[in-house]
């Protein structure tokens, strides 16, 4: 476990004391169960998860303990990251060269999306090709640097070998979020792709050799989102149709895909808000049948932060008390509640198959720490990381 260190300790007096409890508390759950190795558990006990860590949740919560103010443990988690994409280099660069030879590997091999604390691949079974976490570790990790004032050379090659890998494959179905629908190609997917390659484009993170190429990726992308994920005035789940998915949210704040102030910003709230969200609780997509489609505490943090990047910080603070009233007696949060399941019946064929839901779940943790952070300085959404380039 990486040791402590908080050089610029949040001022969290502005915020509820049953928060700021839960805030310090979280943090401290967080750093105490990193692996030596730099990696977080994405929930140390829960059956189908124990022993892993997400590219995609591992940098959520990295870029929450390093708003936060802990340099050190968001450090570590980047280090780790860096060693396992390095690691699989020889994999990149056949996977970019099968790619542009007009031969795209199937997905079972393309790089996975979870991974055994040492770095290696499952020993199960799993939904792996997802591209959305190689895209959200580049943009924390620029947001991390530049928070810090960090040299980025120790994370280059790594860097460049995600460039090269997103560069090839970001149009590709695959996975979402939730390890679904492997046959779409989602806007949240998307928006993690774009938010990391205009991160390290505009942090200067990426050699010149391949801005140009990035530019125009990132332009692509843009162009996709606007005219095939939008719908009635508001982002969609996935390409050429009309969900809704909690995760969009995140486009917004903190990815800063969509501008803030933008009507897409304001009507993609305003939809997640109507058709996803009871009180302040947000589901994932109307017919979830994951241990009976409850509502997801981190879920309504990316609301609270995005409803705050658009100027409702009473919104965000009311997002936020919900999550955190969510917490057991023993402060830890879980994946979700069944307060008001979508499809009841299936609740119980998930808690035979993998047991309880996973209770704490480190992303829930980091996503109230997150928001509480944001909240606490000030409520001014401009320490938002934000890519160059955002559409206001």
């Amino acid at each position: 476990m990486p040791s402590l260190s908080i050089p610029r300790p949040i001022d969290l007096s502005v915020l509820a004391p049953d928060i700021e409890t839960l805030v310090r508390s979280s943090h401290h759950l967080i750093v105490e169960l990193q692996t030596p190795e730099g990696a977080y558990p994405a929930s140390p006990t829960f059956s189908a998860y124990e022993g892993y860590c997400w590219f995609r949740d591992g940098a959520f919560i990295a870029d929450a303990v390093s708003a936060y103010g802990d340099e050190a443990s968001a450090t570590a988690f980047f280090d780790w990251c860096s060693r396992v994409i390095v690691g699989r280099q020889d994999q990149i660069r056949w996977i970019v060269a099968e790619t542009r030879a007009g031969r795209p590997p199937t997905g079972d091999r393309m790089l996975p999306a979870r991974f055994t604390f040492a770095g290696g691949d499952g020993v199960d079974d799993w939904w792996d090709f997802q591209l959305d976490g190689y895209g959200t570790w580049l943009w924390a990790l620029t947001a991390h640097v530049e928070r810090f004032g960090l040299d980025p050379d120790r994370w280059s090659l790594a860097v460049q070998l995600t460039v090269d890998y997103l560069l090839s494959s970001w149009s590709r179905p695959c996975y979402d979020w939730w390890e679904e629908h492997s046959e779409s190609v989602h806007v949240s997917t998307l928006a993690c792709v774009a938010a990391g390659l205009s991160a390290v484009r505009s942090g200067g993170l990426v050699d010149a050799e391949r801005v140009e190429a990035l530019e125009r990726c990132v332009g692509e992308i843009r162009e996709l989102i606007t005219e095939r994920g939008v719908r009635d005035g508001h982002l969609v789940k996935w390409l050429d149709d009309d969900a809704m998915d909690g995760s969009l949210a995140a486009a917004v704040a903190p990815l800063g895909v969509v501008g803030e102030s933008s009507a897409l910003a304001i009507g993609t709230l305003d939809a997640i808000e109507r058709r996803l969200t009871v009180d302040g609780g947000v589901h994932r997509y109307l017919g979830d049948t994951f241990f009976g489609g409850g509502q997801w505490p981190l879920l309504s943090c990316f609301l609270g932060l995005a409803q705050l990047s658009a100027g409702r910080p009473e919104r965000a603070r009311e997002l936020l008390e919900w999550a955190a009233s969510t917490a057991n007696a023993e402060l830890e949060v879980p994946e979700q509640v069944d307060h008001h399941l979508i499809s009841p019946g299936m609740k119980q064929e998930w808690l035979e198959r993998w047991g309880p839901v996973a209770t704490p779940l480190l992303w829930s943790h980091a996503m109230i720490i997150r928001l509480a952070v944001q909240l606490a300085t000030d409520g001014h959404p401009s320490d938002l990381a934000r890519p160059e380039g955002t559409t206001r």
